[in-house]
């Protein structure tokens, strides 16, 4: 089939008329949900850009993912495998590459990182940004949001205090 004579996109045809290849859709084709080799269209801008319908950076993160333990553990196990040796354990920018010469590894724990909506983080995870290369061959998308749920989480810990903890489990950390 290599080899085989075929057209290819948008070539020249003597065959036809109009000497195109390509050959107008018949009237009435409707859009299938489905792009090039059955691949899913990515039309939902969130879950795949991080933007909103407007095009800002969508705060928050996208309505088809179910954030719960499994997904958490997902983001714990991503990070530390592709942003732990860089940003370090807890998100400080303290990573095993510092010892090694490689600075301005910023830490979540920045309040320009706090403020930031998680769509931009989103972004930068997808496309990189200054010394951070792209990291969407090696993550999903949905892995890319259980990366930055575990960062809002280390993000938390940092801030959270005593009143954070629920009633019912205060007397079980000794805490009053």
């Amino acid at each position: 089939m290599k080899y085989q004579p075929k057209y290819k996109p948008q070539a020249e045809s003597r065959f036809f008329a109009d000497g195109r290849a390509d050959r107008p859709l018949p009237p009435g084709v409707v859009a299938s949900s489905y792009g090039p080799a059955g691949q899913p269209l990515r039309d939902d801008d969130h879950f795949y850009r991080g933007k909103t319908a407007t095009g800002t950076w969508a705060a928050g993160f996208p309505k088809a993912l179910t954030i719960n333990r499994t997904f958490m553990e997902r983001g714990k196990e991503r990070f530390t495998i592709y942003c732990q040796p860089c940003h370090g354990a807890l998100g400080d920018g303290q990573g095993i590459t510092k010892a090694y010469g490689m600075g301005a590894t910023p830490t979540y724990h920045d309040d320009r990182l706090r403020r930031m909506a998680e769509g931009e983080i989103f972004n930068t995870i997808t496309n990189g940004k200054n010394n951070m290369l792209s990291y969407a061959d090696k993550l999903t998308p949905e892995d890319r949001w259980a990366v930055i749920a575990y960062v809002r989480a280390l993000q938390r810990a940092q801030q959270g205090t005593a009143a954070d903890v629920p009633a019912e489990h205060k007397t079980e950390l000794d805490i009053k």
